[in-house]
C-alpha cells in the first residue's frame, strides 16, 4: 500500500517543521515548499529543512506561494492526498510596517493555493488561521461560533479574509477545508519575534524586556507539540457537507453550505503574561529587568480558546504544562546559542 502523501507549506517554519517530522514519523510522504524568506534569522529555517532533508520520505522546494503558477504545478505534479497550509506572513506588530507583505503571503498566496486545490482536487485541505481573528470580540473562551468581525491588526484581518475566501471555494468546488485558530504557540525552535524568545535572550543577556499593558496580558500559550498533535489528528476528519442543517451537530462549526470546518487548536488554560515571565526566570535561575509598558497597536489583552469541538473531533487533550514547556524551550536556546 504506498504511504499517504501530504504537502505541507511553510514548512521550514517553526510550526511545519514540527508537522513535517510529525508526518513523517506516522508514514506520510512529505513535501515541503518554503521561501526561507528572512522575516527572521534564515539561518534557523535552513537549520530545520536541513533537519527533515535528513529523511528520505521528505523532499523540498524553496518557492514563494504568491508567485505565479508555483502552487498549480507542484499541486498537480504531486498530487497530494492532504494540504497543510502554514506558509504566511506572521506577526501582529510587523502587520502595520509592512502590510503589503502580508497581502502578498497571506491573501495571493492563500489564492493560489485554492485555485491549484480547484485544478488538481485531494482529500483534505487544511489552512491555519489565527486567535487573532476573534479581535474585539471579548466573549471568553473563544468559540468557533462567536462573532469574528473586528480584527484588531491587518494580520488578522487577512487570516479572517483567508477564512472567507476558503469557504467560498469549498462551496463552490466541493474541497473539504479545515480551518485551524492556533493561540500562543512556543517550544524550542521558535520565531526569534516571539515572546518566550526575546525574554530568554534578554534576560540571558542581562538587559531588560518590555512587559505590554503593564503585565494585565493573558495568553493561551500552546506548546507546539500540542499544537502538532491537534493538526494531526484533524488531518484525518475532513469535513462533509451536510444533507441539511439539521444533520450538524450541537457545538460543531461545519458549514450548513458546504464541506467546510473552523477548529480552535488552544491548550484551553490562559496563562498571566506575568506567571509566563516568571517560568521562564525559574528556568534560567534569573530575574529579569522588567521595562512596564503600555498596550502596542493592534495588540488583544486577552486570548483564551474553547477546544471542545476539536476534542469532539480528535481526542485532543494537551499535554505540556507551561512550567513544561517553558523549561524545554530554555534547554533548546542554551544548547543552540551555547549560552
Amino acid at each position: 500500500m504506498p504511504m499517504p502523501k501530504a504537502l505541507v507549506t511553510g514548512s521550514a517554519g517553526f510550526i511545519g517543521y514540527f508537522l513535517c517530522q510529525r508526518l513523517l514519523a506516522d508514514g506520510f510522504e512529505v513535501v515541503g515548499l518554503d521561501a526561507l524568506t528572512d522575516y527572521y534569522d534564515v539561518t534557523l529555517k535552513q537549520r530545520r529543512q536541513q533537519m527533515l532533508l535528513q529523511n528520505a520520505g521528505f523532499g523540498a522546494v524553496n518557492e514563494r506561494i504568491e508567485a505565479d503558477g508555483i502552487l498549480h504545478d507542484l499541486v498537480a505534479n504531486e498530487r497530494p492526498d492532504v494540504i497543510v497550509h502554514l506558509a504566511a506572513q506572521a506577526g501582529v506588530r510587523y502587520s502595520i510596517e509592512n502590510p503589503k507583505s502580508y497581502v502578498d503571503a497571506n491573501l495571493v498566496g492563500t489564492f493560489n493555493l485554492l485555485e491549484a486545490v480547484r485544478a488538481t482536487p485531494c482529500q483534505h485541505v487544511l489552512i491555519a488561521s489565527t486567535s487573532s481573528v476573534y479581535g474585539a470580540n471579548t466573549e471568553m473562551p473563544y468559540a468557533e461560533d462567536h462573532r469574528a468581525d473586528h480584527q484588531m491588526s491587518f494580520y488578522a484581518a487577512t487570516k479572517k479574509a483567508s477564512e472567507v475566501m476558503a469557504h467560498s471555494y469549498a462551496h463552490l468546488y466541493g474541497s473539504p477545508i479545515t480551518m485551524f485558530r492556533f493561540f500562543t504557540v512556543y517550544g524550542p525552535w521558535g520565531r526569534p519575534d516571539m515572546a518566550h524568545f526575546k525574554f530568554t535572550r534578554a534576560i540571558l543577556n542581562g538587559d531588560p524586556i518590555d512587559i505590554y499593558n503593564h503585565g494585565e496580558m493573558r495568553r493561551d500559550f500552546t506548546y507546539i507539540d500540542d499544537l502538532v498533535a491537534g493538526i494531526r489528528g484533524l488531518i484525518d476528519v475532513p469535513p462533509a457537507r451536510p444533507a441539511s442543517p439539521d444533520d450538524i451537530m450541537p457545538g460543531d462549526s461545519l458549514s450548513p453550505v458546504a464541506p467546510f470546518r473552523v477548529v480552535n487548536i488552544g491548550n484551553s488554560e490562559p496563562v498571566r503574561l506575568m506567571d509566563f515571565v516568571a517560568a521562564i526566570e525559574d528556568a534560567i535561575g534569573q530575574t529579569a529587568q522588567k521595562n512596564m509598558m503600555d498596550m502596542q497597536p493592534g495588540d488583544v489583552p486577552a486570548t483564551w480558546a474553547n477546544s471542545s469541538l476539536l476534542t469532539s473531533l480528535t481526542g485532543y487533550a494537551p499535554q505540556v504544562s507551561v512550567q513544561e514547556g517553558v523549561a524545554r524551550f530554555v534547554a533548546w536556546y542554551r544548547d543552540y546559542y551555547r549560552t
